[in-house]
């Protein structure tokens, strides 16, 4: 019986290990995943979107594998150049705990600041069109089982309505507990912010969505920055709402990107827990699943 134990415990031991390095090949060559627990790439990626990214996109950094805090050696191998306009998850360089998902907008050698709400590249202005309005509602839980209802629009589950008809256009709603409502000022005042999302044109052609509250917000008035090689100038698509290369996180080096955004593979607004399946209509939003970012 001692020896049966034994070999038991050995299968199980070596079961895990296994597991373990399958796991960490797999999270550092191929695909790891991240949730996304801010709103700073909206419209592009929502707060509660879960996806992969590519390691291989870009080659191996440190930053690639597991303990890369480390610094056990620097520079990429199998490396290949992030192109302007990539969504990239990237370890923040002003803080090595945090990992960042934001949108590359300046590469080596070029110049980029912010006047009037508008970017300039290099010194001439990005084209942006066809604005169009956009919602995004930040909600108490509480509300769930009664529904939202402020002048023209209500809101239940992932469903906003204008004059009790489904509204034409784009939004996102956000469920947070009492603690993250009462942080937010949004919440706390209605739970409506109104903005306007624009198409950008990029330089080299990439078209994207961005949302604007206005133009004369906290980063639409910067310096020029000037980008130095080996580095990249990072954006989020929510222009007024995100800590970038504008603000707190500087130059992104090029050793600190881990991968490019793939998928969504899961995505869901906090209405309620998992396990509450009857609220799964309502909490999942089943048309980000398996959808592709770029």
């Amino acid at each position: 019986m001692a020896k049966k134990h034994t070999s038991t415990t050995r299968e199980w031991v070596n079961t895990l290990f296994w597991a373990g390095l399958i796991a960490i090949v797999f999270r550092s060559f191929l695909l790891e995943p991240f949730n996304i627990p801010s709103g700073s790439m909206i419209p592009t990626l929502q707060v509660g979107d879960h996806i992969f990214i590519k390691k291989w996109s870009y080659g191996y950094s440190r930053y690639s594998f597991p303990f890369g805090s480390w610094h056990m050696w620097d520079g990429r191998f199998m490396a290949t150049e992030p192109q302007m306009g990539d969504i990239v998850v990237f370890r923040n360089p002003a803080n090595e705990s945090l990992d960042y998902v934001k949108r590359l907008i300046g590469t080596p050698g070029d110049t980029i600041q912010m006047i009037a709400g508008r970017l300039y590249i290099n010194g001439k202005m990005v084209e942006r069109e066809n604005p169009q309005k956009y919602i995004i509602a930040h909600l108490p839980k509480e509300i769930r089982s009664v529904g939202f209802y402020k002048d023209n629009i209500s809101i239940k589950g992932n469903r906003l309505f204008v004059d009790n008809t489904p509204a034409k256009f784009k939004y996102t709603i956000e469920y947070k507990s009492r603690n993250e409502c009462m942080a937010s000022q949004i919440c706390m005042n209605g739970g409506i912010d109104e903005l306007t999302e624009w198409t950008e044109i990029l330089p080299n052609g990439v078209k994207h969505k961005i949302i604007e509250r206005s133009d004369k917000d906290m980063y639409d008035n910067t310096q020029a920055y000037k980008i130095p090689d080996g580095h990249f100038f990072m954006m989020g698509d929510d222009r007024d709402w995100s800590a970038d290369s504008r603000a707190g996180v500087g130059m992104v080096p090029r050793d600190n990107i881990m991968g490019k955004v793939w998928f969504v593979w899961y995505s869901h607004n906090y209405y309620s827990p998992l396990l509450f399946a009857w609220n799964w209509g309502d909490k999942i939003r089943w048309n980000r699943l398996g959808l592709g970012i770029n």
